[in-house]
C-alpha cells in the first residue's frame, strides 16, 4: 500500500472560516499543493467530502488502484479529508475515489480546485503548479483609473474555440492567440475583450457553460502558464480582460460536482430548486456555507492568480427567481410567500462585497434580463451590487425595430425612445452577444431589410447608434466585419469576407467607433448619469429621425447625434441647439465611402439665430440615408 503521510495546510482559524462560510482563499489550501515535507519532495491533497466513508487518490502513479493512497479525515467535523503522498510531482495524474456513508456508492470524482486538467473527452485532474513571471505592471498600476465606470468600456466577446483555426481546423493556442488575437484588438482599437468560459469543461457544444474544472483554464489551447501569458499580452497592450463566470448551474457529469460524496453537496437536495429545467443542469445551493465559499474563492481565484479585471456573472436571473423557467407546482415560494430565491441574492450581494472590497479597479457585470431593481447598485443602499448589467431590453427592442421594412419604422419610433425612459436606473451596458446569432436568429447583417446596400448601410447604422447611445457596449466576434451567416463554435470566422469592401468597410467603421469612443469624453464621462444626455427631438417619427446631445465635463465636449432610420437622406434638416454662435465639425458620418456609404456629408456647420426645437439657435445639416452623423 502506498503512503500517505499526515500533513495539513489548514489552520484552525481556517476551518473556522470555511465552516462559517467565510473563506476566500480556498485555493490555497484545497486542492492539490507540490510542497516538500520532511527533505521529501511530493505533493499534498485535500477535498471536501462529509459524506464519505472512505476517500483514495488514484492516478497513474499508483496504477488507478483504490485504497493504495487513502487520504484522512480532519477530526474537526469539517467533513475536508487530507493528506501528504511523497513523490507525486508535477504533471501527476489523478481523481478522487470516494466510497460513501449513503448506501456504500462510490463515486470516481476529478479534483473541484484542480488548476490544470485532462484534455477533453479524458476527464482526469492533474497535478500542477504554475510558476509564472508577469510583465504587466504598469496595466495593473494604472487599472482602477482605465477600468472605471467613467472610462470607455468597448467590449469584443470572443469565442476562443472559433474566432480562428489553424490549417487543419485545429484550435489556435493560448500562446497563438497571444500574438494574433492581440494585434487585432489593438488594431481594432477595443479597450477590453470579453472570453466566454474558459474554465474547464467536457462538451464542446455547451460553449463553455457548462463547467467541471473551475479552477483550470481548459487545456484545449494549453497549459495554465499559457493562458497567463495570453492575458499578460493584452495587459500590455492597455487591453482589460474579462471572463465570462457561471455561478449559476454546472453539468451532471459523473466526474464533476454532481452528487459528489455520493451525497447532494454543491448541489441544492431539493430538485426544484436544485435541477435546471431548461439546461439539463444542477444549481448550486446557495444557502450552505462551504458551498458559498466555494463560489466566492473562485471568482477571486481568477482575479487574483490570472490578473483578471472583470467578471461577467452569467444567467443572474435564473439565480435571483425561485420559479425562473419553471411551471406551477414545480416551485416553492421563499418565506415570505414570493418568488425570490433569498439565498442566491444575499450570495450575489456578499460576491460583490468580496470582490470590490479585495481587488481596486475590476467590475463584475451582470447578465440579468428581468426588471429586478438595483442590480448595479451598492450592497449597502440595497443593490446586489455589481457595476454593470447587460441592457437586454435595449437590445431586444432594438433589433426588433431594425429588422423592420423604412416604410413601417414611422409607426415604432418608441421601440428607440423607449431605452432613455429607464436608461439610467442601472449602470447598463448595450450588448450584441453570441445569444443573438444562433439557432435561426441569423447574423445581425441578415436580420437588416432591403438590398445589399440597404443591410449594410442598415448595420452601420444600428452600430453608430449603439456607440452614440448611453451606456458601455459589446459586441460579438464577427459582427465586427458583419459576419453573414450564423455563429457557428466548430469552424473559424469567415475572414475572407474581408476581401470584400462592404465587409471590410463595416470594419473600418467599429475601428473608427472605438476610437471616436475612447477619445470622446462626451461619451464615457457621464454614461451612467441623466446629465450625460439630452434629447433635441425624439418625436419627428414622420421622417424617421432621432436628434440628441451627449454631454461631458466640459460643455466644449458636447456631441450632437443625428439618426435617420430611412433610406431618404434628410437635407436641410434643422435641429435646435444650445450653442449660440460657433462652428460645428462632423467628427463621424456612418456614410462615408470608406464604410461603403454615399458619401453625403456635412462640411462646416455655423450656428445660425433661427428658433427652433424649443431653442434660440439652430443648425442645418444633412442627415444621409439609413446613416448616423456626430458633430462637435
Amino acid at each position: 500500500m502506498g503512503q500517505v503521510i499526515p500533513f495539513s495546510l489548514f489552520t484552525d482559524f481556517d476551518i473556522n472560516l470555511f465552516k462559517a462560510g467565510k473563506h476566500f482563499k480556498l485555493y490555497e489550501l484545497l486542492g492539490s499543493h507540490a510542497v516538500k515535507y520532511k527533505g521529501q519532495e511530493g505533493t499534498y491533497f485535500a477535498v471536501w467530502a462529509p459524506s464519505a466513508k472512505t476517500v483514495s487518490v488514484i492516478g497513474d502513479f499508483n496504477y488507478w488502484i483504490e485504497g493504495e493512497h487513502k487520504l484522512n479525515v480532519r477530526w474537526d467535523e469539517s467533513g475536508i479529508w487530507e493528506g501528504f503522498i511523497p513523490g507525486v510531482t508535477q504533471g501527476a495524474i489523478y481523481k478522487y475515489k470516494i466510497q460513501s456513508h449513503n448506501q456504500d456508492i462510490k463515486t470516481e470524482k476529478a479534483d473541484p480546485f484542480a488548476r490544470y486538467c485532462e484534455h477533453p473527452p479524458k476527464t482526469a485532474s492533474v497535478v500542477w503548479e504554475s510558476d509564472y513571471k508577469w510583465k504587466d505592471k504598469t496595466w495593473m498600476n494604472k487599472r482602477e483609473e482605465k477600468n472605471a465606470l467613467d472610462k470607455p468600456y468597448s467590449v469584443y466577446e470572443v469565442h476562443l474555440g472559433s474566432w480562428k483555426r489553424g490549417k487543419n481546423n485545429e484550435f489556435l493556442t493560448y500562446l497563438q492567440l497571444a500574438d494574433e488575437l492581440v494585434s487585432y484588438l489593438k488594431e481594432m482599437n477595443f479597450t477590453h475583450v470579453e472570453f466566454m468560459p474558459i474554465m474547464e469543461y467536457p462538451y464542446d457544444p455547451s460553449w463553455g457553460y457548462q463547467l467541471t474544472g473551475y479552477f483550470a483554464p481548459t487545456s484545449r489551447f494549453g497549459k495554465p502558464e499559457d493562458f497567463k501569458v495570453l492575458v499578460d499580452k493584452l495587459h500590455q497592450n492597455g487591453i482589460g480582460v474579462i471572463l465570462d463566470w457561471v455561478p449559476s448551474h454546472f453539468p451532471e457529469d459523473a466526474h464533476g460536482l454532481g452528487f459528489f460524496d455520493g451525497s447532494h453537496l454543491y448541489e441544492h437536495p431539493d430538485r426544484r430548486r436544485g435541477y435546471h429545467p431548461d439546461w439539463k443542469s444542477l444549481i448550486f445551493n446557495y444557502g450552505r456555507n462551504e458551498v458559498r465559499a466555494f463560489l466566492i474563492s473562485n471568482a477571486l481565484f481568477w482575479l487574483d492568480q490570472y490578473h483578471v479585471d472583470g467578471l461577467r456573472v452569467d444567467a443572474v436571473a435564473s439565480m435571483l427567481y425561485l420559479d425562473y423557467s419553471r411551471e406551477e407546482g414545480e416551485w416553492e415560494p421563499n418565506i415570505y410567500g414570493n418568488n425570490e430565491n433569498l439565498e442566491a441574492i444575499s450570495f450575489v450581494r456578499e460576491l460583490n462585497e468580496v470582490v470590490y472590497g479585495n481587488f481596486k479597479g475590476v467590475q463584475t457585470i451582470a447578465e440579468e434580463s428581468t426588471s429586478f431593481s438595483m442590480v448595479s447598485r451598492p450592497v449597502s443602499i440595497g443593490g446586489l451590487g455589481f457595476g454593470m448589467k447587460w441592457m437586454m431590453g435595449w437590445m431586444h427592442d432594438t433589433l426588433e425595430y431594425f429588422k423592420k421594412e423604412p416604410i413601417y419604422r414611422t409607426h415604432h419610433q418608441n421601440d428607440l425612445t423607449f431605452s432613455m425612459t429607464y436608461g439610467f436606473t442601472e449602470n447598463f451596458m448595450l450588448p450584441f452577444s453570441h445569444d443573438e446569432v444562433v439557432y435561426g436568429k441569423q447574423s445581425l447583417l441578415y436580420r437588416m431589410p432591403g438590398d445589399e446596400w440597404q443591410r449594410f448601410a442598415n448595420l452601420r447604422l444600428l452600430f453608430g447608434y449603439m456607440f452614440a447611445h448611453p451606456g458601455t457596449n459589446i459586441i460579438f466576434m464577427g459582427g465586427e466585419f458583419a459576419q453573414s451567416s450564423e455563429w457557428n463554435f466548430q469552424q473559424s470566422l469567415d475572414w475572407h469576407l474581408l476581401e470584400y469592401d462592404f465587409h471590410s468597410g463595416v470594419q473600418e467603421l467599429i475601428k473608427d467607433l472605438n476610437t471616436l469612443y475612447k477619445t470622446s469624453p462626451a461619451l464615457y464621462e457621464k454614461q451612467f448619469s441623466p446629465e450625460g444626455f439630452e434629447w433635441i427631438d425624439y418625436g419627428d417619427s414622420a421622417n424617421s429621425v432621432l436628434t440628441f446631445i451627449r454631454h461631458g465635463n466640459k460643455t466644449e465636449d458636447d456631441l450632437y447625434i443625428a439618426c435617420n432610420f430611412t433610406p431618404v437622406p434628410r437635407e436641410k434638416y434643422r435641429i435646435g441647439v444650445p450653442k449660440s454662435s460657433g462652428t460645428l465639425k462632423e467628427v463621424f458620418n456612418s456614410d462615408a465611402k470608406k464604410y461603403g456609404g454615399s458619401g453625403t456629408k456635412n462640411t462646416a456647420v455655423k450656428v445660425s439665430k433661427t428658433p427652433w426645437h424649443g431653442r434660440k439657435n439652430s443648425i442645418n445639416i444633412t442627415i444621409p440615408p439609413l446613416g448616423i452623423v456626430i458633430l462637435k
